[in-house]
């Protein structure tokens, strides 16, 4: 289990799999294949092909690999924090800041309690794995922000640092729904939309404005590269 822990953590910290792979054709086929994968365990173990030992070690290891991925996959998520620098704009409310943190921190506090800790009551290897799963899906829900950080050096975009020479532009789409261009890993041009409220347009304006003059150059050379590739 400390092996299927720690390839689990290597994976989320490498970010083998991310937020924007998710699509709503991987998603249901996803889940298609999940409830296949429940079908074929539930048929064989009612033909004795599938005991009730090897159907909870099979738990307790996927319960393990994703304990271990969302823990890898926050920490990563706080390393790049790091990286980015401090916060210059982050639209803060209620809803997209303080909500979600309590939400996490409950599914951290009941993971805590599944695993029997809190109660020191009698320790099962399904308890604790689910409960090592809960822990580390609340701390990644923790680190993770629904709404963009604009920091000292590129915007934080859920699980991905744009840095400033890659932000090729920026407009108004409605009155309060700013559209940013980027140019993407594979060096093609992405877009995400924001809210962003009345008040702090013409802050974010005045920081964007000054961002992209500023990397003006380093952006230059940049799709220079990518034409010359």
């Amino acid at each position: 289990m400390v092996f299927l822990f720690m390839g689990g953590a290597l994976i989320g910290f490498r970010q083998l799999m991310r937020l924007e792979h998710l699509s709503r054709s991987r998603v249901l086929n996803g889940l298609l294949i999940a409830a296949v994968t429940l079908t074929i365990m539930s048929v064989a173990h009612l033909s004795g092909l599938f005991t009730q030992a090897i159907a909870a070690k099979v738990t307790m290891s996927l319960y393990t690999i994703a304990g271990g991925f969302f823990m890898g996959y926050g920490t990563k998520l706080i390393s790049m924090r790091g990286s980015a620098g401090d916060i210059e704009y982050m639209h803060r409310s209620f809803w997209v800041d303080v909500a979600p943190n309590l939400i996490a921190v409950g599914l951290f506090v009941f993971g805590i309690y599944r695993t029997g800790l809190l109660h020191w009551e009698f320790f099962t290897g399904i308890g604790i794995t689910s409960g090592v799963s809960l822990i580390g899906f609340g701390f990644w829900g923790w680190t993770v922000r629904v709404v963009p950080e604009f920091r000292t050096n590129g915007m934080l975009v859920l699980d991905k640092l744009v840095k400033w020479k890659k932000i090729i532009a920026y407009n108004w789409v409605s009155e309060e729904t700013l559209q940013i261009e980027y140019l993407n890993e594979d060096k093609k041009i992405s877009e995400f939309r924001t809210y962003i409220p009345p008040e702090d347009q013409l802050i974010i304006e005045r920081l964007l404005g000054k961002k992209i003059k500023e990397y003006e150059e380093e952006r230059k050379q940049l799709m220079l590269d990518e034409e010359e590739g």
